[in-house]
């Protein structure tokens, strides 16, 4: 213990040895609830998912699955197939608009942000405050207008109706103008005098250092598209898309409970595999976020 403690007067191990045992445990049960609490739903609906027709009705209702059966995800394959519209359109359908949705605000969120962060300009400091402010506004407030407005444009019943919102999320344009408020202007005048365009310097110059927001971006707006119904936008079935597909099966009654948790199983896959994917760059992105330059 003396060379430890010798170590810990020098200053070369931090303050985590010094909290003393009892504070790192107190710590990790701390920790440890709250993964356990954030965690339950989603290994209760994976075990809900495996139970067959018997243990999804049993009181009191069991959290783990005793006779696990691949039954309800076969039931849901079976279903899907024997829609009257093919389950691949409903698939594509979500595919295409989370792809075009997710891409179009990467591109409109970086092209705005760069002069808000980066340029001098009259209003410059009205529009950063006007962004700031829209922050309050849920998507729910914004529903009536955002109808009103693809109404009048001739959008509804289109897949530009959701497309084109998500386009301009205002979560987005923040996160990416605090991050490139961090880009060295040193860089970007550098860039300028080498003969560089504007379009240029955002590609080579800024668009490398804002890695981390461009993930979280990515990550924000695959998960609100792969799980958006079009409700109130789309009408036409073919249009439609995967979850209202599921949400359909799902209504038959309580005997397709078992199905309903291997639809909303299937649903979350997507959206966990990028996360973990991406997960050290949303974490920096987290961390630094309020960081200005």
């Amino acid at each position: 213990m003396k060379p430890i403690r010798n170590l810990v007067r020098r200053g070369k191990i931090g303050n985590r040895l010094n909290r003393g045992m009892g504070g790192d445990l107190l710590v990790l049960f701390f920790v440890g609830t709250f993964v356990a609490f954030a965690g339950l739903p989603l290994v209760f609906n994976v075990m809900h998912s495996f139970k067959p027709l018997g243990e999804l009705f049993l009181f009191p209702p069991r959290f783990f699955v005793m006779e696990p059966t691949i039954a309800n995800y076969v039931g849901l394959f079976q279903m899907s197939t024997n829609m009257w519209v093919p389950f691949t359109r409903y698939l594509f359908n979500s595919l295409w608009i989370t792809f075009a949705g997710t891409l179009g605000q990467l591109v409109v969120v970086s092209l705005a942000a760069y002069p808000l962060a980066k340029h001098v300009f009259p209003g410059r400091a009205i529009l950063n405050q006007t962004i700031i402010f829209a922050l309050l506004f849920t998507t729910m407030v914004l529903a009536i207008p955002s109808y009103v407005i693809m109404t009048h444009i001739g959008l509804v019943d289109s897949h530009l109706a959701i497309i084109l919102p998500a386009m301009q999320r205002t979560v987005g344009l923040f996160l990416m103008v605090s991050f490139m408020y961090q880009v060295p202007m040193d860089s970007i005048e550098a860039a300028r005098i080498d003969g560089c365009n504007e379009f240029k310097i955002l590609w080579k110059i800024v668009m490398p250092v804002v890695k981390p927001a461009t993930m979280t971006i990515i990550i924000f707006s695959f998960q609100e598209l792969w799980r958006s119904t079009g409700d109130g936008f789309i009408i036409t079935e073919n249009l439609k898309t995967l979850p209202v597909a599921f949400q359909q099966i799902q209504a038959g009654g309580i005997a397709r409970a078992g199905i309903g948790s291997a639809a909303t199983v299937i649903m979350m896959v997507p959206p966990m595999i990028l996360f973990f994917i991406a997960q050290q760059r949303v974490m920096e992105t987290m961390a630094h976020s309020g960081i200005k330059g």
